[in-house]
Parts: structure tokens; C-alpha cells; sequence
């Protein structure tokens, strides 16, 4: 099985495609649906930890049934993202940095370094 670690987004991208493709599912991936879909997905993985404490990083990551769940809904999400981008013929590590850039610049380590307060323009 593949891993971060050998896999490029590109590798990942064909990969999601030849599923679509062999279930000819184009016609339903228009980028409305899948925003909608990629929006379900969120709300999916964000209903695991609903109504429940904080739990320290460490007890999450070995708790095996609950680490199954975020990586099967995290992975949803995370082929939405792909499948979006290759919709749209939008280069994710582009995105990812030029949009990593936008927010150094909106917010410089020096000023935000152990905040969580709303953005508002300083």
C-alpha cells in the first residue's frame, strides 16, 4: 500500500480519476456536486468529535475504532479536494503555497505567534 511518503497529489489525482471513470460517474461530478459533497464529507468528519471533550492528540491517535472513522472521512474529503482540482485543472501544491504565502502576509509569526483571536486587520 502506498504511502505519503511515495506518493505524489499528482499519483493521487489519476488514481481518483480512473475510479470515476470506470463507473462513468463524470456526468455527476460537475464542481457544485462536489463542493456539496465536500461539504457533507467536512460535516461528517467534524460529527465525530461533536459533543465530546477535548481529548489529548495522543489518546485520539490510539483509540483504533475512532482513528478509523477520521481517517475514512478525511479521506472523503480529501478525494472531494482532488476531484475539484481536477475538475478545475487547479494545481493543489500551487494553491497550497501561493495561499500559505497569502496567509504569512496576513498573518506574520511575529504578531500572531500563540494567538487564536479572530482575524481582524491589526
Amino acid at each position: 500500500m502506498a504511502s505519503d511518503a511515495d506518493t505524489t497529489v499528482m499519483e493521487l489525482r489519476k488514481t481518483l480519476q480512473r475510479f470515476i471513470d470506470a463507473r462513468d460517474w463524470q456526468r455527476y461530478h460537475h464542481p457544485k456536486e462536489v463542493a456539496l459533497s465536500l461539504s457533507v464529507e467536512a460535516s461528517e468528519l467534524l460529527e465525530i468529535f461533536q459533543w465530546t471533550e477535548k481529548e489529548p492528540i495522543g489518546k485520539i491517535k490510539t483509540n483504533p475504532k475512532l482513528m478509523e472513522r477520521i481517517r475514512e472521512e478525511l479521506a472523503d474529503v480529501t478525494n472531494y479536494c482532488l476531484d475539484m482540482a481536477n475538475q478545475l485543472d487547479i494545481d493543489l501544491t500551487k494553491a497550497v503555497e501561493e495561499k500559505l504565502e497569502k496567509n504569512e502576509k496576513k498573518y506574520p509569526a511575529a504578531v500572531w505567534k500563540n494567538k487564536s483571536v479572530r482575524y481582524v486587520k491589526l
